[in-house]
C-alpha cells in the first residue's frame, strides 16, 4: 500500500480570492507581517499499486483532482504505508 500526498494550487497570476480573504483577515487579527497567502487544496490517497503510480497519478489529477487550466498540482508517494 503507497500513500500519495496531492497538494493542487492555483497557478500564479489566477486571481485567488480565499487566500486574498485569508490575509487580510489575518492583517485585522494583528498580523501586519502575512503580506500574501495561496489557498489551495490537500488530499491523500491510499493506493494498493506498485506499477506506474506515476502515471495513474498524473492520469487522476488531469481527470478529476485539478483543474489543469488554473490549478499546479504537486505529489509525493510515501511507499509501503498502511492507514
Amino acid at each position: 500500500m503507497n500513500t500519495v500526498k496531492i497538494f493542487i494550487t492555483l497557478k500564479h497570476g489566477v486571481l485567488d480570492p480565499q487566500g486574498k480573504a485569508v490575509q487580510e483577515s489575518l492583517n485585522k487579527l494583528g498580523f501586519p507581517e502575512v503580506k500574501g497567502a495561496r489557498v489551495g487544496k490537500y488530499m491523500e490517497l491510499q493506493l494498493d499499486s506498485q506499477e506506474d503510480i506515476d502515471r495513474q497519478i498524473e492520469e487522476m489529477c488531469a481527470k478529476l483532482l485539478a483543474n489543469p487550466v488554473i490549478e499546479d498540482y504537486q505529489y509525493t508517494i510515501e511507499e509501503g504505508t498502511v492507514q
